[in-house]
């Protein structure tokens, strides 16, 4: 089978984070349809590991779901910047910290039925305060963070017992776990 055609598309809405289109598509299998696209630059995701192997994760209040969420720090990719570039620059937003490690581990598609977003996953480590000469870390409007540090079974824990239902931090421990 071939890939799908998009046979017309129009925007529908404009924003900061994302914009959204109203596709018409011929399918691999033939079939035309209507399709509502979330178009995202893409995310990265970190998992910051500590020089005493604990995982650095952040709290703060996600309106959407209308609570605190303890979750892997990430951030949405601006256009065009290299993801190791954009990992590092979420690493000192998010937790104030640079790091001298970082490795890109594995990329994952977390809504692909309606998002184009991309969430690509690097472990950072290495984990400096910033000096004199980094220049200052901005967080987002809608950011308000606390930063815990935890070991590996400890989130596991979390996860099981349903104090963290972030779907991106709990599929970062599983690829930290390969």
């Amino acid at each position: 089978m071939s890939d799908s055609t998009l046979l017309s598309s129009q925007r529908v809405y404009e924003g900061r984070i994302f914009d959204v289109t109203v596709d018409r598509v011929r399918l691999p299998h033939g079939r035309e349809a209507t399709l509502e696209i979330v178009r995202h630059e893409g995310s990265i995701v970190l998992i910051p590991v500590t020089a005493d192997g604990k995982l650095l994760l952040v709290r703060q209040y996600r309106h959407a779901v209308g609570r605190f969420l303890w979750e892997l720090p990430a951030g949405s990719l601006e256009s065009g910047e290299d993801l190791e570039a954009a990992a590092v620059r979420e690493c000192h937003e998010e937790l104030g910290l640079i790091p001298s490690r970082v490795e890109r581990l594995q990329t994952l598609f977390p809504t692909p039925g309606f998002c184009t977003e991309a969430m690509t996953y690097f472990r950072v480590s290495g984990l400096r305060a910033p000096g004199s000469d980094d220049p200052p870390a901005h967080q987002d409007e809608d950011e308000s963070i606390d930063v815990g540090a935890y070991t590996v079974d400890e989130i596991g824990a979390l996860i099981v017992s349903g104090h963290i239902v972030d779907l991106k931090t709990v599929a970062g421990l599983w690829i930290l776990s390969q």
